[in-house]
């Protein structure tokens, strides 16, 4: 602004000098004329005009390379998309630590469960798998608490795996807890219809040491339940073991520690006392793991290293991206404003902020942070398996779903993101109607048929329930199980099963899919006919200069640093 206003007081001069010398020849009304404009004004004005002609056509140069493919970028430039190539090489990288990671896992998980099931074998008397465990009288409940501590005092001479007793973690400093809970205080007539119930509760333990045990001694058989106040029994204790199995995947064997509960129930005081065995597993480093002919070997640490910092490469090059994108958009806001007089929709603004990067850096933080947790576990410092498994798993979801936005760059395989674009407000406003049903179906039926159908006995099972009844799973057996409950309950059942099915299956169901039809009609029809072209894509459009014409390139040239290359 400076230097043309600078050539304007210098061309005024010059214009004033040459008009004093005509006028003093010819005399000032032969030379200006009366009412005629000031030739200065002229000059200025022109000048004004060019330089905002010029200035609109920098800002429709720099929008059009904002908002260019990275083919374009490349011929207009020239500098190669390395931001492409890095988010394809994540691609791959993530996807290989994933599948690593899942073999890994799944490798731990089984030597979990088995053992688990082992132990279900081992210390719960007569168990069956997938049946649920109960006792109806005190002497079966007597004989099988006998029965687990028996069990563990001859781990040793009667387990097909290798386990080792964690001493010191009972109570008193043994290594085997039998507690039982009970009521402070409670007496209950049932000929009268009268209780007096004290709602603390109490908890008595004893505790075996598998080193002192003499088999002679049972002292645990003294043990008296107060059955008229029992809560529950609990039996805990620790087991070690190794799994050995890793070595044939080159790794170093894991140690592992089990802290076993043994639970009998007496809750609901119903005369079935429930008994199940629950097991969590701990994972650390051996002390001194010795495997002949292996050598310790960092290969895994170090790709974990390198896919957090491709990662977070990746994530400094799109919230750089977002930030030009900010500030692009601010310059175009202020064009309009002090240039056109004109304000910016929101619409045109957001096309500012892509989504993509957005979701691009949500991925990178979760793998960032999943490999850190990742190489914890490795190195044997941590063992949340499931927390780095849902970082990891959904940081590669984001990437594989991120790699629409390359087929995206193609017109034909463009139709499915512009169809969900379309549609999304409608379903959106649709699924929080429909929801509202739902969540009425669900209270009503696990209120009304919970007591009688096992799928209906808590909101989650009911919802799960429902949603397969959507897709047409399980009928016969909902309607089936039915059958087992009174006269009024079942009437009520089928006019429950049968409005629902109908309603979600013919109507909310279609209308659902007449939505997304509806949004992929609409856009094939706007193929067919031309459409209306929002206003930022409308002043974009007045720059004819194609990628290759050359002039996107700056007075630098095509040489720049290594960000400033990672044009997207």
């Amino acid at each position: 602004m400076a230097s043309a206003s600078y050539t304007c007081i210098q061309d005024s001069a010059t214009e004033k000098d040459r008009l004093l010398s005509s006028m003093a020849s010819y005399g000032s009304q032969d030379v200006l004329g009366v009412g005629s404009p000031h030739p200065t004004g002229l000059v200025c004005s022109d000048l004004h005009q060019q330089q905002e002609e010029e200035e609109g056509e920098a800002l429709r140069r720099k929008l059009k390379y904002f908002f260019m493919s990275p083919c374009d970028k490349y011929h207009a430039k020239g500098r190669k998309p390395f931001k492409l190539g890095l988010q394809l090489l994540k691609i791959i990288i993530v996807t290989v630590q994933l599948v690593l990671f899942g073999l890994n896992n799944q490798m731990v998980l089984t030597f979990k469960e088995e053992n688990t099931a082992a132990f279900r074998h081992l210390f719960l008397k007569g168990y069956q798998d997938s049946t649920p465990q109960a006792v109806h009288t005190q002497k079966e409940l007597y004989s099988h608490i006998y029965f687990a501590i028996e069990q563990y005092m001859a781990l040793p001479q009667i387990s097909l795996g290798r386990y080792a007793y964690v001493l010191g973690v009972g109570v008193n400093g043994s290594a085997l807890s039998l507690c039982q809970s009970y009521y402070r205080k409670s007496t209950i007539d049932p000929v009268n219809d009268t209780f007096d119930i004290d709602p603390h509760v109490v908890t008595d333990c004893i505790g075996l040491d598998p080193l002192t045990y003499d088999s002679g001694n049972n002292d645990y058989k003294n043990l008296t339940l107060k059955f008229y106040k029992l809560i529950r029994i609990t039996i805990n204790f620790q087991l070690k073991a190794i799994n050995i199995q890793t070595i044939l995947k080159s790794e170093i064997p894991d140690c592992y520690t089990f802290a076993i509960t043994i639970v009998m129930d007496n809750t609901a005081h119903s005369g079935k006392i429930k008994i199940s065995l629950q097991n969590q597993a701990s994972i650390k480093e051996c002390k001194d793991p010795n495997v002949s002919g292996h050598a310790e070997s960092y290969a895994r640490q170090f790709f974990d290293v390198l896919v957090a910092i491709v990662c977070l490469l990746s994530l400094l090059l799109c919230g750089r991206s977002i930030l030009r994108g900010i500030l692009l958009q601010h310059e175009y806001v202020h064009y309009f404003k002090h240039r056109l007089g004109r304000s910016v929709s929101w619409g045109d603004r957001m096309e500012f902020i892509n989504g993509w990067y957005i979701l691009l850096i949500i991925s990178d933080v979760l793998t960032i942070v999943g490999s850190f947790i990742k190489i914890g576990i490795e190195s044997k410092n941590l063992s949340s398996y499931d927390v780095c498994g849902i970082l990891l798993g959904t940081s590669t979801l984001l990437v594989w779903v991120g790699v629409i936005r390359y087929l995206s760059f193609f017109q034909k395989y463009n139709i499915l993101i512009v169809t969900l674009r379309a549609a999304f407000p409608n379903v959106i406003r649709f699924c929080c109607c429909a929801a509202a049903i739902y969540m009425g179906y669900c209270f009503c039926g696990w209120i009304v048929l919970g007591p009688y159908h096992a799928k209906f006995r808590s909101l989650s099972m009911v919802s799960e329930c429902l949603f397969s009844l959507i897709n047409g799973d399980d009928m016969f057996v909902t309607f089936a199980e039915m059958e087992q409950s009174g006269t009024l309950v079942w009437i009520f059942s089928q006019v429950y099963l049968y409005t629902f099915i109908s309603l979600f299956i013919y109507m909310v169901l279609s209308l659902f899919i007449a939505l997304i039809t509806g949004a992929y009609d609409t856009i094939m029809a706007q193929t067919q006919e031309p459409v209306r072209v929002p206003d930022l894509y409308e002043f974009i459009a007045e720059c004819a200069d194609t990628p290759s014409s050359g002039k996107f390139r700056g007075p630098e040239g095509s040489s720049c640093s290594f960000l400033c290359c990672c044009e997207w």
